[in-house]
């Protein structure tokens, strides 16, 4: 962040010089642009570093799915990412390969699921047929230093996984009344 305040306040002032200095007036166009470009650069460094602040969450997107009624609805996914967006947490999803036969009654890849949850398509995984997503929600989560939402206890995999035993690692939720609730903690981004 450093690098484009430096060159806004380098523009700024060259710009400056060259509009009050007599014979350099056509340079100070040249450093108008400057200052907007290296305005730029910093705005972007601003939303970089917000965007690095924010807490990485796995959606254990088959185990979402039967939380509303008990039958596979994206609609509770779309629930889940939305609410973990509005929380400030940076969610990805990983389906098992059959979700898509699920949800729609044919297969469904990475890039259809994304749309329907309005998630960049390097957030949402539909794991290859004949795999267990398991392993890739905890790795995910892992590689990430993420938390896993899931009502799963991933008893297979604790071994190779310590962190689900940690508190906070895995997130429960579910609908009461209709209405989503997940066990985060008000405060937990911090």
């Amino acid at each position: 962040m450093f690098v484009p305040f430096l060159l806004l306040f380098i523009s700024l002032a060259l710009t400056t010089a060259a509009a009050s200095t007599p014979g350099y007036g056509d340079f100070s166009l040249l450093g108008a642009l400057c200052v907007i470009a290296s305005a730029i650069l910093l705005l972007r460094s601003f939303r970089g570093a917000h965007q690095q602040r924010k807490k990485w969450i796995i959606v254990d997107g088959s185990n979402v799915m039967h939380w509303k009624t008990g039958a596979p609805d994206m609609n509770a996914v779309r629930d889940v990412v939305d609410e973990l967006r509005t929380r400030g947490y940076s969610p990805g999803v990983v389906f098992d390969a059959n979700a898509g036969y699920l949800l729609a009654g044919r297969y469904q890849h990475d890039k259809a699921l994304s749309r329907q949850l309005d998630l960049p398509v390097d957030r949402v995984m539909v794991v290859p047929k004949g795999t267990p997503a398991d392993p890739y929600i905890l790795q995910s989560a892992l590689d990430y230093g993420g938390q896993v939402v899931s009502r799963d206890q991933f008893r297979d995999w604790a071994e190779a996984h310590p962190e689900i035993a940690e508190p906070g690692h895995l997130i429960k939720g579910g609908y009461r009344d209709g209405k989503l609730w997940l066990d985060l903690e008000a405060d937990a981004l911090v």
